[in-house]
């Protein structure tokens, strides 16, 4: 049964996360619905997302997907499919503008997507219910942003018509004060013409009059005076309430949820869950931008009015509070310039690479009238540690050159993104600091420091932002890559960079759990299922091997950094994160298939093989990753001597790499008659029969008077079982030269393989 069908007997709790996953990544549902053939038949998982020479591959993928999306809209015939063609067609569109010129986000998001959805399935399977603890608090917390931005903006227009009214009234005040002014000045000046004489009766009475008329005036002045200072005063606490509330908002988008998303690309780094769009985010940071501006617009005009009209007010308070909303903007347009897509955190000198630059706020507070110029630079950690020391100042120092490494923010009018792709970015040149004390070449951290300045306002407000990539290590040759994926996974998943880290602390051993959990990240990542609680001890089990341990539970162990990649092996020359990278890597090349069909148990000994083994009939076998040989995997089987009865369990020597470009491990398997059964009971037909390579693939086309020839792996040491049949029925593999007699084509005997009876170690 497909993936798809599956899903769509979820019920539930299941059926709302699924839907919230394919919202929060922003693909659309119905894309997956009706292009799921093709989407689950590609090999999603063999496309590495963090290597910028997988673009090509994945923008294919993208392609096909628009093409397949485009014919299923063209398929659908109809009036009553009308719109839903539209639909699809509009998707198509869409999908290819949103990762058009990011084609590895888009293979990020599709595989994290059918990740999580076979997760689900399994789940539903097992009986078990996934909490909603991870997708209900996010989402509640979303509608509460959302439900703030949109209360501050009815109260950001309120402010607005109470700002509005309270101008009129001061208008009216000011023409009305000036006019009785003119009255009195008026009045008084007609009695000293009426009356010139000072001892005059009349003159004393009407002056009387007058003063009291004065008197009169001024209280009405004084008493409409108050209203309007009233006025003011209850505005500077409308004004009051919507900063403490914007402070507070804007502290849970940028402090909770901007941070959160940055943690998510991280983790992303090491194979968790993408991090998702930033439209989200931007649309929330776009609103705090409108209201921050709006209300600090009305705070000048409130300044003005008081200039116009000065009175003596209990405390100035419109000025603090004009700062502060500066403040917060500030804040904002500093913190929403951020990375969208990090730089390769491997980065390998004079190789091309990529990064995007986003800046959140910039299309609302039009940014973009003047487009500014973003420049990229490579500064060492403890570069990174003196400017975040040292804000203020004008940060030049570099540790390399970087050529392509300016580049110009961009407005895109149909989305509403203002950022900048830098495509063409390549490191020539390095300056390494004096490494400290075993600090490795591979174990040095660098970061990209992405630098603009740009002014709002005609230039009222001059903003200088600045934001460092995830930390990178620099290689010169493959070899150094192993050790600086280790480097990267340690801070990755032990670094939390939004926890507002010292550039770029990382704790010297971390507990076990948090370490396994990141290496089945990247093994479920990299190659499709995840580990299982067995291999999980299993590699608790390797890691610790060189220490005394007294107890099966390792979940209250620490594991250090010199155990996982500095230490060897108890008898090896490499170390823990060498021999599970070497086992990664084999299998994203080689074995996924069998992997993720649960073919392969390897993460076993050879001992806890044995003993499974021996309980099972003749020719039953498992694959085991090899322990003494890095990037390996061996076929062990129960095996029965023909002469003696006796049984016992042989080890092949181990595959690596370069036997399996040469043959593949289904057809090496099937070359094997000892061979019968997968553990604990599969034939082996059946477990890798879709697997075998086909004849016209294997016997390649020969001319000029040739015959073609194969390679077959045999056991020099063992003959053939005598209950193997002659011709295997369900193979579309060759027979050997033995079963051929009338073919004219002739294969030949690969005699490289070798095996051991349990012992010694491999």
């Amino acid at each position: 049964m497909s993936l798809i069908m599956k899903i769509q007997q979820l019920q539930g709790p299941a059926i709302q996360q699924m839907q919230l996953l394919y919202q929060q990544n922003r693909f659309p549902l119905e894309v997956r619905y009706y292009c799921a053939p093709w989407i689950e038949a590609q090999q999603w998982g063999n496309i590495d997302v963090d290597s910028p020479s997988s673009e090509p591959a994945a923008t294919i993928l993208l392609q096909q997907l628009v093409q397949q999306i485009n014919q299923k809209a063209e398929a659908l015939t109809g009036e009553d499919k009308f719109f839903l063609r539209m639909k699809l067609s509009n998707f198509a569109t869409e999908l290819y503008e949103t990762y058009g010129n990011d084609s590895l986000k888009f293979v990020r998001v599709v595989r994290h997507c059918l990740e999580k959805e076979q997760r689900l399935v399994d789940q539903d399977t097992n009986g078990l219910q996934d909490s909603l603890e991870q997708v209900m608090p996010v989402s509640d917390a979303h509608n509460e942003i959302e439900s703030t931005l949109q209360n501050l903006k009815y109260k950001t227009q309120a402010q607005e018509k109470f700002l509005g009214d309270m101008q009129q009234k001061q208008e009216l005040f000011a023409v009305q004060l000036q006019e009785r002014r003119c009255m009195l000045e008026n009045t008084l000046a007609s009695l000293q013409q009426q009356y010139p004489q000072q001892d005059d009766p009349n003159r004393r009475a009407e002056f009387a009059r007058f003063s009291q008329k004065k008197l009169e005036l001024n209280s009405l002045v004084q008493n409409e005076a108050q209203q309007l200072m009233g006025l003011r005063m209850q505005l500077a606490k409308m004004h009051q309430e919507t900063f403490m509330m914007l402070s507070n908002v804007q502290s849970k988008v940028l402090g909770d949820e901007l941070k959160i998303w940055k943690r998510q690309q991280q983790l992303a780094g090491i194979g968790g869950s993408p991090e998702g769009s930033l439209d989200v985010l931007q649309s929330w940071c776009e609103a705090l931008a409108e209201v921050t501006w709006q209300n600090r617009q009305q705070l000048q005009r409130i300044e003005m009015l008081k200039q116009q009209v000065p009175m003596n007010a209990p405390a100035q308070d419109v000025p603090d509070l004009s700062n502060n909303f500066t403040g917060l903007l500030s804040a904002l347009v500093s913190s929403t310039f951020v990375i969208e897509k990090q730089p390769p955190q491997v980065l390998k000198k004079e190789t091309r690479f990529s990064a995007a630059i986003r800046l959140l706020v910039g299309g609302k507070l039009n940014v973009h009238m003047n487009p500014p110029q973003v420049k990229a630079t490579i500064i060492s950690e403890a570069q990174a540690k003196d400017m975040l020391h040292n804000e203020s100042a004008n940060f030049n120092e570099t540790s390399g050159d970087i050529i392509n490494n300016s580049g110009v923010l961009e407005y895109h009018k149909d989305s509403g993104v203002l950022n900048v792709t830098f495509r063409n970015m390549s490191l020539k040149k390095i300056r390494r600091a004096d490494r400290r004390g075993q600090e490795f070449v591979t174990e040095e951290k660098f970061t990209l420091l992405f630098r603009s300045n740009f002014s709002v306002a005609s230039g009222e407000l001059m903003f200088q932002v600045r934001t460092l990539s995830l930390p990178v290590v620099v290689v010169s040759h493959g070899n150094q890559e192993c050790n600086a994926l280790a480097t990267i996974l340690w801070d990755n998943a032990f670094g939390d960079c939004s926890s507002g880290r010292i550039p770029f602390a990382v704790p010297d051993k971390v507990p076990w759990p948090e370490m396994a959990q990141a290496l089945n990240s990247k093994f479920m990542a990299v190659n499709g299922r995840s580990l299982s609680n067995e291999n999980m001890q299993y590699l608790a089990m390797k890691a610790f091997s060189g220490q005394n341990v007294q107890t099966d539970d390792y979940n209250s162990m620490y594991i250090s950094w010199s155990t996982f990649n500095r230490d060897p092996l108890p008898g090896c020359t490499f170390t823990f994160w060498k021999w599970f990278h070497g086992v990664l890597e084999l299998t994203r090349k080689y074995l996924r298939a069998p992997w993720n069909e649960g073919s392969i148990l390897g993460f076993i000994t050879k001992e806890h093989a044995q003993e499974l083994l021996l309980t099972k009939q003749t020719g039953t076998f498992l694959l085991r990753f090899s322990d003494s040989k890095l990037g390996a995997i061996s076929i062990t089987w129960v095996n029965e001597d023909p002469t003696t009865g006796d049984r016992q369990v042989l080890n092949l020597l181990p595959f690596s790499s370069e036997d399996f470009h040469i043959r593949s491990l289904a057809d090496r398997i099937h070359d094997l008659p000892h061979l019968t059964n997968l553990f604990p009971d599969i034939p082996k037909d059946t477990a890798f029969g879709n697997f075998y390579t086909p004849m016209d693939e294997v016997l390649p086309q020969a001319g000029d008077g040739y015959v073609s020839s194969v390679l077959v792996s045999k056991i020099p040491q063992l003959s053939a079982p005598p209950s193997y049949p002659i011709e295997n029925p369900g193979s579309v593999e060759p027979a050997s030269p033995q079963q051929q007699p009338h073919n004219s084509r002739q294969e030949f005997v690969d005699f490289g393989g070798g095996m051991d009876a349990a012992s010694p170690p491999s």
